[in-house]
């Protein structure tokens, strides 16, 4: 005899409109508390692919459906069957599908499944050269073409999901291709007023830094957007000198000269003090950093700094520094008593 909960499930493919509807907003409230999530992992080869088939109804019925699908897929063993079954390939379908009422929640559900690596291959569509990056592309376009300043930002999510892809070599290399110029595309969003962006691009740049040693040249073309980004966050509020600024490159001088708001999320500063630490790790990417007066900025922004993990991340920038005796040591000299 079937239980409550199996019967629910079964109304999920009810044909009356009614039923169906009353079905998946159960089903949704279900998976909002661990027990029930852990109750309808029971019936995930049935409740799954309904809720997937539901998301190409109306609103009323794809968004608890959606809703649903995201709680669910925050259980890592019901996200593997998620991928495994598709639900990559259909919801980006959906997600580009004309007049999609759900995109916030369709990108939030990507963010889960790309947790695991197999919901990363299958994003990056790996298994086949003639389609491989497409994904990555659209959501990248997406991501960069959408604003921020909207009452919702449907795309804004998608900063976590680059984060996620980033962490694969695969990933990286396609972000650092620069004939598909994505981490051009993707390091210009740093400006926007979203802390969820912020950190998504900022943490994607983090772990594409992890590819210096082989891939420096690709991080130094962009160097013109990768700098801002990475040391305007820590270079604290302070105005700069015009004779600091004035060995800087424009885009950072112009910035540094005038009176401006502080980065104040402690991760974002040790993320990019991390990612320029990976770069100097490289004699070029020292070289690079000096060329701009990078240790300078450093320094004042460690003076300032009160954090004791942001500046441990100071001071393993300044430990390299130090060790380049032929070039000005008084700019680096971050680390103090």
């Amino acid at each position: 005899m079937a239980t409550e909960l199996e019967e629910l499930v079964g109304f999920l493919s009810s044909p009356s409109p009614l039923v169906k509807k009353a079905a998946v907003d159960i089903v949704r409230d279900v998976t909002g508390s661990e027990d029930g999530l852990l109750s309808l992992a029971n019936y995930s080869e049935i409740v799954i692919p309904s809720l997937s088939h539901l998301l190409a109804e109306k609103k009323e019925v794809s968004e608890p459906a959606a809703e649903a699908l995201v709680n669910l897929s925050q259980n890592p063993d019901l996200s593997a069957k998620m991928v495994a079954i598709g639900m990559i390939k259909t919801t980006m379908e959906m997600l580009y599908k004309q007049d999609s009422g759900i995109t916030r929640l369709l990108v939030m559900l990507l963010v889960n499944l790309t947790q695991l690596d197999a919901g990363i291959v299958c994003l990056l569509q790996n298994g086949d050269e003639k389609l491989q990056g497409l994904y990555l592309m659209k959501l990248v376009r997406s991501f960069c073409t959408s604003s921020s300043e909207e009452r919702e930002d449907p795309f804004e999510h998608v900063g976590s999901i680059l984060v996620n892809i980033s962490k694969m070599d695969a990933g990286r290399k396609l972000l650092l291709d620069p004939k598909k110029g994505l981490l051009k595309q993707i390091i210009r969003q740093f400006d926007s007023a979203s802390p969820l962006r912020k950190n998504g691009v900022c943490g994607t740049i983090r772990n594409c830094c992890f590819e210096a040693e082989n891939q420096l040249h690709n991080l130094l073309l962009v160097s013109e957007f990768l700098w801002p980004a990475l040391l305007l966050p820590v270079a604290s509020n302070k105005v700069y000198s015009k004779e600091d600024t004035s060995k800087m490159p424009l885009e950072l001088g112009s910035v540094l000269s005038i009176e401006r708001e502080s980065v104040d999320d402690p991760e974002i500063r040790i993320q990019a003090l991390e990612a320029i630490y990976l770069i100097s790790l490289q004699e070029a990417g020292r070289r690079a950093l000096w060329s701009i007066n990078g240790p300078r900025i450093l320094q004042v922004g460690y003076e300032d700094e009160e954090d004791p993990k942001v500046m441990e991340a100071y001071e393993r920038i300044g430990s390299l520094l130090v060790q380049d005796s032929g070039i000005e040591e008084t700019s680096a000299q971050i680390p103090k008593d």
